[in-house]
């Protein structure tokens, strides 16, 4: 591990080299970190401003979507001057003003079950700000396949909820559960609103991005108790914060022991568009 820095490296990340918990060690392991966020929207435009900013070595940005005015509400990486351009140029430029030393890597497509093993398999940690259930469980299989990390974060109206999944690591008794553990299965189409269509407060998916990015900087130094094995709920109106245990699903399609999901060929070829909240 290279623990130089320069002078002007020193300056900006003095608060955290401050940190009994972080220090010079902890800061070279985020410049040395690799961490995918997939789609660019309310939840990924804080999670990459906040990881570009902490100094996170390499960050991919994953959206085949272009910025919209009604984006701006809450979509905090892209600006006006941004309306029509890809979201992923926009929100990279964002990330690169806030930090030159960080690479911001972008892919303006859709991923599928043909690409997105072999996009996993360049990151350390993989993050979901999508709003589809199509994508959210080709992402989770894909995860659970490639044994990465999944920092998931969800919003809708008032609430949002955020947990981490990473079935491919022991704990006492068995392993960490999936996100199939929680949703065995998508639910049938219409049956829960996207953000679109049942809108959501800007601010809520700014809090919940913010502890998205949280979540994956503790990942990454190996500090605090891991949300691995526990879903966090935030209901905003009511200034509530809950946390209900998670526990792995002993028969999981997926993680379970013995697991009926060996591909990823159940998923349809065009399954994940990078639909961001």
């Amino acid at each position: 591990m290279n623990l130089d820095f320069s002078d002007d490296e020193i300056r900006r990340y003095s608060r955290h080299i401050l940190l009994e918990d972080v220090g010079g060690t902890g800061q070279a392991m985020l410049r040395d970190a690799s961490v995918l966020i997939i789609g660019a929207g309310g939840l990924g435009s804080p999670l990459l401003l906040y990881l570009a900013a902490a100094g996170v070595g390499r960050i991919g940005l994953v959206d085949d979507d272009e910025v919209d005015i009604s984006n701006l509400q809450r979509q905090i990486a892209h600006s006006t001057d941004g309306i029509g351009r890809p979201k992923v140029e926009t929100a990279a430029a964002s990330a690169r003003a806030i930090n030159p030393n960080v690479t911001v890597e972008t892919y303006p497509f859709r991923l599928d079950r043909d690409n997105i093993l072999d996009l996993f398999a360049r990151y350390d940690i993989i993050c979901d700000g999508t709003d589809n259930f199509p994508t959210r469980f080709l992402i989770s299989d894909a995860c659970v396949l490639a044994k990465k990390t999944l920092v998931s974060a969800a919003v809708l109206r008032f609430e949002g909820q955020l947990a981490v999944f990473k079935p491919h690591v022991e704990t006492e008794g068995g392993h960490f559960p999936c996100y199939r553990c929680l949703y065995p299965e998508p639910p049938p189409p219409g049956m829960v609103p996207t953000c679109s269509e049942a809108g959501v407060l800007g601010a809520v998916t700014g809090v919940m991005g913010t502890l998205q990015a949280t979540e994956v900087l503790k990942e990454i130094l190996g500090i605090g108790e891991t949300l691995a094995g526990r879903l966090l709920i935030w209901d905003a109106l009511a200034t509530k914060f809950r946390t209900i245990r998670l526990r792995a699903d002993p028969h999981c399609a997926s993680c379970g022991a013995e697991p009926s999901i060996h591909d990823l060929s159940a998923h349809g070829a065009t399954d994940g568009p990078a639909c961001a909240v």
